[in-house]
């Protein structure tokens, strides 16, 4: 995990790594002060120091050399500088000058450069964190000496201030896994707090402020329309850049793996590299056959420039990029078609095409070891299927996440659209639902006057009633297209797993829902909201992805989350995002305009949703879900009942209609909190000062009623 970390404090009175630094160099380190400044010292641990006191500022990690960058306003005035931690297109000058902005008080010029990294700017004792739009970069805060103290990782300032478990934001989590009004601003950490997307941290001398970087519009007018083609070429430039940033960065070869035994029947080098653990040097991308790593992995290999290999690791200029596909032999039936497409892409010259197959020992729940992450997330459960196809991968590796919920049209835009009178865009959309259902008269009414109806709901009324649904346990579990656009076509929801926490939790979650109803919206429009709202998910499993997923020196890109690629795609028009293939066309515009245009039949075409593999994988590993659910801790804390769970297992295996997205959040939080309760590391060191660790007590005993 990399991290970065600071506090600012009115006294500063807190020793820090920096102090001790220059008490040493300033002689001082025989002194009879010496001892006592080395006792109050308190530091990461693994840290490297970008600057001292007053304000300290720490990069944690296995940061590489070019994803740390740091300038000053003047050389006379130090404490005036920038940090930009990650992957960051920009120019030093154009560091230079967003420091220069930000100084003034202009922040949205930090988050404007290609690619995706985290700036923080110091301007005497004020600094300046910005996160990113869609939250796969957020910054957390607590308070602490007589300040505050910040970091990109929630887990690290838990530590410092030994915090307890949020029982009620694991329950927000589970039932309502993509709405900020039950999530609000914390973390499953008691009193570390998340700022929200598209926000930045402003400390001055330990006081703090929250502030947004967007421009604000109306609440209830909808924004100007952009037209369409030049919307979709900003989409096409902006996406364009961010797969330009990671091919400018330097290359990078992976740490020196273990002694190749040599040839072994079956297996080329690649495969013996793989079955090392290590990613090959250079770039590569994903290549499932869907629209948007197909996208990244042609825009990476047709830009000008060596896509591939580092120097003296291939066979000269020219490199061709390492394209990785995944064949799943334990549930093959259904993704023939996108195998398919992805074997015809990888026909283009500048791809190497690697399939990694895999059976029964890559299923969903088949391997639930792994690392601790900064939260819980969906990925725990599937982590060692997709870290089996990383590995195979390249040190740089482009992935599609967040491509639909950055491009696509949230059902929820229906009633935008209503808003706006614009009923005739309706048209298309309704239709294309009509005919995936064989009992389709009805339809195109159901949908109109579903979305007719939350276009007349306000944000208070549509709130409460999530509240209610969720205290009179009403839970739906949509099968079809059809329901599942019926089912979001409100302000909030309850998510798959809500239907078996405890009635106590429920009631927590509703309270939460309830208090939000009362407070003003950032928008008064529900498909913006509820589009924003899932992003914000999707950025934050994705995170949590990269985590439990980390393969030793490979860096995980998703440009499609990068700001400038998600301010492009809000320019696009409501009336476009919502018609029948959009995504699709959207990227194969994008495509053409970097000379791309031959694409194989079928191109964005619906993938598969995993479930035949979710339920093979969790029939396979029954006896081990029903162990992890012999004594859980989520009992423990009163959220769930352990039989009615091992009931639900049961079912699941039996091909009962059981949600299996909620079975798998449950697991993966049972298996963060085990994970979480079982290190006995901290992520602070000091001389004398004694460890810290977050939920030093253990998880909260609470009797479910």
């Amino acid at each position: 995990m990399r991290w970065l970390v600071g506090w600012s404090s009115i006294a500063a009175s807190f020793g820090t790594a920096g102090r001790l630094a220059d008490t040493v160099r300033g002689g001082l380190a025989d002194s009879d002060d010496a001892p006592e400044d080395a006792a109050r010292t308190l530091h990461p641990v693994g840290a490297q120091l970008l600057w001292g006191d007053p304000d300290p500022l720490w990069a944690v990690g296995d940061w590489r050399p070019d994803e740390i960058r740091t300038v000053l306003a003047d050389p006379a005035d130090p404490f005036t500088r920038l940090a930009v931690l990650g992957c960051c297109g920009a120019s030093d000058e154009e560091l230079r000058r967003g420091l220069f902005a930000a100084r003034g008080g202009a922040l949205r010029h930090l988050t404007a450069w290609p690619g995706s990294y985290t700036a923080v700017v110091q301007a005497g004792r004020r600094i300046t964190v910005t996160g990113d739009l869609a939250g796969a970069r957020p910054v957390f805060y607590t308070p602490w000496a007589n300040g505050t103290a910040f970091a990109t990782a929630a887990l690290p300032l838990a530590d410092l201030i030994e915090a307890q478990l949020d029982i009620g934001h694991l329950a927000a989590l589970l039932a309502c896994p993509d709405s900020p009004e039950a999530l609000g601003d914390g973390t499953p950490y008691a009193g570390v707090r998340r700022i929200p997307p598209g926000h930045a941290l402003i400390l001055r001398e330990g006081s703090r402020e929250i502030t947004g970087y967007e421009p604000v519009a109306s609440l209830a007018v909808a924004a100007p329309q952009t037209d369409p083609d030049r919307a979709v070429e900003g989409v096409r430039e902006a996406l364009v850049d961010a797969v330009r940033a990671r091919l400018a960065a330097p290359r990078h070869a992976p740490d020196t793996l273990g002694y190749d035994p040599g040839p072994v029947p079956g297996m080329g080098p690649a495969d013996r590299r793989a079955a090392r653990g290590g990613p090959a040097p250079g770039i590569g991308a994903d290549l499932s056959g869907g629209s948007a790593s197909a996208t990244l992995a042609l825009l990476a290999a047709g830009l000008p420039g060596v896509p591939g290999t580092v120097l003296g690791h291939g066979t000269g200029a020219g490199e061709r990029l390492l394209a990785v596909t995944f064949n799943d032999l334990a549930t093959p039936q259904g993704r023939e078609a996108e195998l398919e497409r992805a074997r015809a892409i990888a026909t283009n010259p500048r791809l190497h095409h690697v399939v990694v197959a895999a059976a029964e020992e890559a299923l969903p729940y088949a391997d639930l070891a792994g690392p601790l992450t900064d939260e819980p997330g969906p990925s725990l459960v599937t982590a060692a299927r997709h870290r089996r196809r990383l590995a195979a991968g390249s040190a740089d590796h482009f992935v599609g996440h967040g491509a639909r919920q950055v491009l696509d049209g949230h059902p929820a835009r229906l009633a935008d659209l209503l808003m706006d009178r614009q009923r005739r865009h309706l048209v298309k959309p309704v239709a294309a639902l009509a005919r995936s259902q064989k009992q389709s008269l009805a339809v195109p009414l159901t949908v109109y006057l579903a979305a007719r109806r939350l276009s007349r709901t306000s944000y208070m009324t549509g709130i409460r009633e999530a509240a209610d649904r969720l205290k009179l346990h009403r839970f739906d579990d949509p099968a079809g297209a059809v329901e599942s656009s019926i089912a979001a076509l409100t302000w909030s929801r309850p998510g798959p797993a809500a239907q078996w926490l405890t009635g106590e939790a429920l009631a927590e979650v509703s309270i939460r829902l309830e208090a939000a109803a009362g407070r003003p919206p950032l928008s008064l429009r529900p498909g913006e909201a509820r589009a924003r709202a899932v992003l914000g998910r999707q950025a934050a499993d994705h995170r949590v992805f990269e985590q439990a997923v980390e393969v030793r020196s490979q860096r995980l890109h998703a440009p499609f989350l990068d700001n400038q690629v998600v301010r492009a795609a809000r320019a696009l028009p409501e009336s476009l995002r919502v018609q029948p293939g959009a995504r699709a066309a959207v990227l194969r515009t994008v495509l053409a305009g970097a000379g791309i245009r031959d694409l194989p039949a079928g191109w964005g075409a619906v993938a598969p949703d995993g479930g035949a593999a979710a339920l093979v994988g969790l029939r396979s590993a029954l006896e081990v879900l029903l162990d992890l659910f012999a004594a859980p801790l989520l009992a423990d804390a009163g959220l769930i009942e352990a039989r009615v769970v091992r009931e639900a297992l049961v079912l699941a295996s039996e091909g009962a209609p059981v949600p299996l997205d909620g079975l798998a959040d449950l697991v993966s939080t049972e298996l963060w909190l085990r994970r979480l309760l079982a290190r006995r590391g901290t992520c602070w060191t000091g001389t004398t000062t004694p460890r810290r660790r977050a939920v030093p007590t253990g998880v909260p005993t609470r009797p479910a009623l």
